[in-house]
């Protein structure tokens, strides 16, 4: 009689190294159109309410390095975020990012769903490891983002004993701690593109605007202070020529008397008697 027995997993052992200068990052298509202006459209509208700090690292598409069982592990989120990294030397371009060693732990991670299955589900405990196995259980990423554009759902998974549990939204959206800001799903158009976007809301609820809708927006408010200037002016302009016509008036009203006065003295009549 043959015992079949079902595999114990072995904790991985992991360390973090930097990435060798010498290794070749994967140079991976881009999986669908939006992903680069959702994951640009989310930064950039932490960067017109002046969120993003220099000691922050937040980028899209960019790797992220552990050493597992002796072998180099690369992941690239769509977009992350790592509350503070040391910095670089000049000119020195950062290529990667291993937690630890460069800087504190990633606290964001997020995954746009394309129409092809790229692992953002994937518990693959073996290289070269699924993408939710990667995050919970290597990284330890607080905070764990997939968001489907084309079907407009949105899925945020804390780390809660180890483990990743997933989130109900309130009304404001999904909480996310590490940027105490809500996330959550707006439907409009950005650089000519109408999609499902993923927009910040903060604590009271007001929209973290993009910087466009920032300049728009002082735009209007400039060309309201304009026309606030114009119709001013006209008021003062108005006020000048009812000063004027009063002006116009008494003069006529004191010529007008002069010419009487003068007739009156032809007469012989004293106009200034009682």
């Amino acid at each position: 009689m043959v015992l079949l027995t079902t595999p114990q997993q072995q904790t991985p052992l992991v360390t973090w190294e930097k990435l060798p200068d010498d290794f070749i990052l994967p140079d991976d298509a881009v999986e669908n159109i939006p992903q680069p202006p959702l994951a640009a459209a989310l930064t950039d509208a932490l960067g017109a309410a002046n969120r993003i700090q220099t000691e922050m690292l937040i980028a899209a598409n960019f790797g992220i390095v552990a050493n597992i069982n002796k072998k180099t592990v690369v992941k690239a989120p769509d977009w992350l975020y790592v509350p503070r990294v040391l910095s670089v030397g000049a000119g020195v371009i950062r290529r990667s990012y291993t937690p630890n060693i460069e800087g504190e732990a990633v606290g964001v991670v997020m995954e746009f769903l394309s129409d092809t299955d790229n692992g953002e589900y994937s518990v693959r405990p073996t290289f070269p490891y699924g993408k939710l196995y990667f995050y919970e259980r290597i990284l330890q990423v607080p905070t764990y983002v997939i968001f489907d554009p084309y079907e407009a759902t949105l899925e945020v998974r804390r780390l809660e004993n180890n483990q990743y549990i997933l989130q109900e939204p309130s009304s404001g959206g999904f909480w996310i701690p590490e940027l105490k800001l809500f996330l959550g799903i707006w439907r409009g158009t950005r650089l000519g593109l109408n999609i499902n976007w993923l927009r910040w809301w903060d604590e009271a609820g007001n929209l973290l605007l993009w910087s466009s809708e920032q300049a728009e927006a002082e735009r209007q408010r400039a060309e309201a202070e304009r026309q606030r200037a114009d119709e001013e002016r006209q008021r003062a302009e108005e006020e000048r020529q009812r000063a004027d016509n009063a002006i116009a008036q008494f003069e006529a009203e004191r010529q007008r008397k002069e010419v009487l006065a003068a007739k009156l003295r032809e007469l012989g009549i004293d106009p200034d008697a009682e």
